[in-house]
């Protein structure tokens, strides 16, 4: 996908908002049916059952239905009220709409799923993202997060904005943050089909007791 240089901080005519205001089904339904069994595993096999999970930027309600059918209490929060409203029909629980730099939650879950999520994130606002994610969790608690790799922060054709890191740049944020320990670290292929070749960074974080 054709991308284009952020110029003077400014992210384009188009917002993500918008994109995902105007083009919430096209998006939904090229989402919600992926298989992300292999992507899960990791995650779940450090969630005791009935573990409480927050979805974060849930988009279709994919990843929080396959979480509720596993017998887990899942919270789910997407910042677009479109997607927030496909996400609670799919599901049959409420999604609420939050932002990730509005997060107010105080050690309420065993584990944050934010997959393909961050990466709508400006990098100057993502160390404080982080922190919130950190104090939601429990002591002990598990973060999944996602990444596209590359370097900088792009707007791409269709509007919606982006950052991009590398293992070692998004592991110079984490330095930041000694509450949190690296479990594990993976790359993957987009699982959608894509002319493009796009690498995902993962990372499997715990929140360290203190």
């Amino acid at each position: 996908m054709k991308t284009l240089q952020i110029k003077n901080g400014e992210p384009g005519n188009l917002t993500t908002q918008a994109f995902y205001q105007h083009h919430s089904q096209e998006y939904y339904k090229s989402t919600v049916d992926l298989d992300m069994h292999d992507v899960y595993e990791p995650f779940l096999k450090e969630m005791a059952p009935r573990a409480h999970i927050l979805d974060a930027g849930c988009g279709s309600g994919r990843d929080t239905k396959a979480f509720l059918e596993k017998g887990y209490r899942v919270t789910a929060i997407d910042r677009s009220v479109e997607m927030a409203d496909l996400a609670t029909h799919f599901t049959g629980q409420r999604c609420e709409v939050v932002s990730f730099q509005e997060l107010e939650f105080k050690e309420k879950f065993d584990g944050i799923w934010a997959c393909a999520s961050l990466l709508h994130v400006p990098k100057r606002e993502m160390h404080d993202v982080i922190n919130r994610l950190i104090i939601a969790l429990k002591t002990g608690g598990i973060l999944y997060l996602s990444l596209k790799e590359g370097e900088g922060e792009r707007v791409a054709e269709d509007g919606r904005f982006f950052n991009y890191y590398t293992m070692d740049s998004f592991r110079e944020v984490l330095a930041y943050f000694p509450a949190l320990r690296e479990l594990a670290f993976w790359k993957s292929e987009e699982i959608r089909s894509s002319q493009n070749r796009i690498l995902w960074l993962n990372f499997l974080l715990k929140k360290r007791r203190s």
